[in-house]
């Protein structure tokens, strides 16, 4: 039997309603982003997809609350995300979603296990009561860094640069995973391993995974497959 409280968790990661933004420049407003309508599922996989300067990156940053609309409302497990301050979003974020950068995202002067370690520290939480060491050491290991918990980002490589952000982004095992070209810096075998580790532990979790890519085969392996075009949606 269920419980009321799992009753009562939203059957969608996002709702997204009305999403515009628009921005000043030298010529003067600028239209990133035009009225976006959107529904993710819980547990779904979605690519979102686009040329260069479509707004890929510009509404994943929009779905993380990692910045503000001009208009438009988006609910992320059913809570009005900009209806929140800066720190309410940070909360939201915290609790919800893990990120994963193109560019990695690591702080230079931690070691692999302290940039797993800062969510936990962060938040003030770790998963299923684990103490925070053991739940950091066991997600590295689960990367396959067991070797490389002392090292700092500047001795590891690229490919594994990119494990420890997916393993400080899964460590909360949070309900909603977003990421952006996650393979953008990687050559073309390091890129298919990391985004196998990234699938693997998505079906895991069974958590959500919206993800902003231009491949082809990555956005294929995604059970839905979303296209921008100047800033509007056009497939999907």
């Amino acid at each position: 039997m269920s419980s009321p409280e799992a009753a009562n968790k939203p059957t969608e990661a996002l709702a997204v309603r009305g999403l515009t933004k628009i921005v000043q420049d030298a010529t003067g407003s600028l239209t990133i982003l035009d009225d976006i309508n959107l529904d993710i599922a819980a547990g779904e996989t979605v690519a979102i997809v686009g040329a260069s300067g479509s707004g890929k990156s510009t509404l994943l940053g929009l779905l993380a609350g990692l910045d503000v609309p001009t208009r438009g409302e988006v609910r992320l497990f059913g809570n009005d995300l900009f209806s929140s301050d800066e720190d309410g979003r940070a909360r939201l974020r915290a609790q919800n979603i893990g990120f994963v950068f193109q560019s990695f995202q690591l702080l230079p002067h931690l070691s692999a296990l302290e940039n797993v370690l800062l969510p936990m520290e962060l938040s003030g939480r770790t998963p299923d009561g684990l103490d925070a060491p053991r739940a950091a050491r066991e997600m590295l290991a689960r990367v396959g860094l067991s070797e490389r918990l002392s090292h700092y980002p500047k001795t590891l490589s690229g490919g594994e640069q990119q494990r420890v952000a997916l393993a400080r982004a899964f460590v909360l095992r949070p309900p909603l995973l977003l990421a952006d070209e996650p393979t953008g810096s990687l050559d073309a075998r390091t890129g298919e391993s990391v985004i196998a580790l990234m699938f693997e532990l998505n079906r895991e979790r069974g958590s959500t995974l919206v993800l902003v890519t231009h491949d082809a085969q990555i956005a294929a392996r995604c059970g839905r497959r979303i296209e921008l075009q100047a800033g509007r949606i056009v497939g999907g």
